[in-house]
């Protein structure tokens, strides 16, 4: 009874679709990780509206699964070297945990280019499965897609957009240092007041933060290039038999879903293109598992705290380990802990570690008071949605950034993960839980959020569907996008200005020195006479 009921609902969506017309295929570039959970939420609710979506997918996904039934469609990229990309991933991962938070910040950011500089092999052969692969190709026409979202991590998504002549759409946090959505998306940045993207800086910056502020900008914009930038604009300029870059090709992006949102940012300049959908993945709590919920229940009045350093931080140093450990202990609270190591010898009875958390529902959870995070915008979002502070332990990437701005924001406080000791974190957590304003800032970014006209995922949606129908969003494109970087900035402008100025002012000057002249001549004949 059940089956032919699902029957009849997708025959009814079909049929739907049909009159309508407004079902559609979408083709997806993803990237992995973090990243495949927030889009993965997009996709489906795509499907569950009727639309047909194929995601192009690496036989090296870590966590995307396609050998699983889904309602998403999956065409696996061949590529010629396996392995290679999950080994150097995980160098990276301890890179990340052990090395980058012992760095000063523009140290770190250049460790993780030379990562990406490393992986330029793998994302090339990646591309190259795609867009000389004939027969991906040839199918890939013949299905005459409406759209593609693409998350802009991995390149190769727009010149398979471009190649296919389908409209895309980005969907992201961040590029590093920005420098992407300024310069490729043309969005405005004045280092004044905006914060330089990784700089852990807010918008209320002093004066000696604003020199800061500025050298870092300059940094990403001119020394810091996360991608091998000649290799893929010869590349991108190959592939489609003309010369082009591929700042140029990203740039032609209709759409910028961005996975934040005005709970979460600073204000500032955005463009009609730019689009907030921070939070999409965010849902009500559902009932925890019964051995959990049992443990939760038996915090009494101190309640919880839910700790987690995301999906890609599975082990620590034994030393840091029992360090955090030990300071868990040191508190009233029930502790529940997202790990994988080894377990720590100073774990406390407090304290029980998990392979894998529902953090959502915990979260969600009316005993918990805090939330131990690396500052992943996912977690960021849920513990927002929620309403719950947070202790901060950022370690790469745009973690000290998110940290940054929930501190700003009165609902978090940040530990060093290198320096920190038990006592700090102790003490760290005793703020938030203790200290009244860190609820009440948490509780009212929450209420920021869910008072939208419209939820996040549905606008997420729409801006797909929009693309879709219209056949893209020319009408939002900044006339920006044709000019040079010289007549964005009026520099030929003032050039012109100046250049009349000179002109008027030495014409000015030759008349003054004539009248002078001739002046000084009539006065002397006049004596002699």
């Amino acid at each position: 009874m059940l089956s032919e009921k699902w029957i009849s609902a997708v025959l009814l969506l079909q049929l739907y679709c049909l009159g309508s017309g407004s079902c559609g295929k979408v083709l997806v570039w993803p990237c992995d990780m973090s990243h495949w959970l927030n889009l993965k939420v997009i996709l489906e609710a795509l499907t569950d509206r009727g639309h047909e979506v194929t995601v192009l997918a690496s036989q090296e996904s870590l966590i995307i699964d396609y050998s699983k039934p889904s309602t998403l469609n999956f065409e696996v990229i061949p590529i010629p070297q396996q392995g290679d990309f999950t080994n150097r991933l995980n160098g990276f991962l301890e890179l990340a945990t052990k090395v980058m938070p012992t760095l000063p910040r523009w140290q770190a950011a250049k460790k993780l280019q030379e990562f990406l500089l490393q992986v330029t092999g793998y994302m090339k052969f990646l591309c190259e499965g795609v867009v000389y692969n004939q027969s991906i190709m040839k199918k890939l026409r013949e299905t005459k897609y409406d759209v593609m979202v693409i998350d802009p991590v991995i390149h190769c998504g727009e010149l398979v957009a471009e190649l296919l002549e389908v409209p895309f759409v980005y969907t992201l946090r961040f590029f590093m240092g920005g420098t992407v959505e300024k310069y490729c998306g043309k969005l405005p940045a004045p280092p004044s007041y905006v914060p330089v993207i990784m700089g852990g800086l807010t918008d209320r910056m002093t004066f000696l933060e604003r020199i800061k502020n500025v050298m870092l900008s300059l940094f990403f914009d001119f020394w810091l290039e996360p991608y091998d930038i000649q290799f893929w604009d010869q590349f991108y300029s190959e592939a489609l038999g003309r010369p082009t870059t591929l700042c140029e090709t990203m740039g032609k992006a209709e759409i910028w879903l961005l996975r934040t949102y005005w709970d979460f940012e600073f204000p500032r300049p955005y463009l009609p293109n730019f689009e907030f959908v921070g939070g999409l993945h965010c849902k009500p709590a559902k009932p925890l598992p019964k051995e959990i919920e049992e443990f939760v229940q038996s915090s009494g009045e101190h309640g919880i705290v839910v700790f987690s350093l995301g999906s890609m931080v599975r082990n620590l140093t034994e030393e840091k380990a029992n360090l955090i450990a030990s300071g868990l202990a040191q508190i009233p609270q029930k502790v529940l802990w997202r790990y994988q190591g080894k377990k720590p010898d100073t774990l406390a009875a407090n304290t029980r570690i998990y392979d894998w958390i529902p953090q959502n529902d915990l979260l969600g959870h009316p005993k918990t008071k805090a939330f131990i995070t690396h500052g992943g915008t996912n977690g960021i979002y849920e513990s927002i949605y929620h309403g719950v502070p947070m202790v901060g332990v950022p370690m790469f990437a745009d973690q000290h950034d998110n940290i940054a701005h929930m501190k700003a924001k009165g609902a978090a406080v940040e530990v060093n993960m290198h320096t920190m000791t038990s006592a700090e974190l102790r003490d760290a957590l005793k703020t938030v839980i203790y200290e009244p304003s860190y609820k009440e800032n948490a509780m009212r970014l929450s209420r920021i959020h869910h008072d939208q006209p419209v939820k996040p995922l549905d606008r997420a949606v729409f801006w797909i569907e929009f693309v879709m129908r219209h056949k893209g969003a020319k009408h939002l494109r900044p006339a920006a996008h044709n000019l040079t970087w010289f007549q964005y900035h009026s520099l030929d402008v003032i050039g012109f200005l100046l250049a009349c100025m000179a002109t008027v002012i030495f014409l000015v000057t030759k008349c003054c020195l004539f009248s002078c002249r001739k002046f000084g001549r009539t006065g002397k004949k006049k004596k002699r006479e």
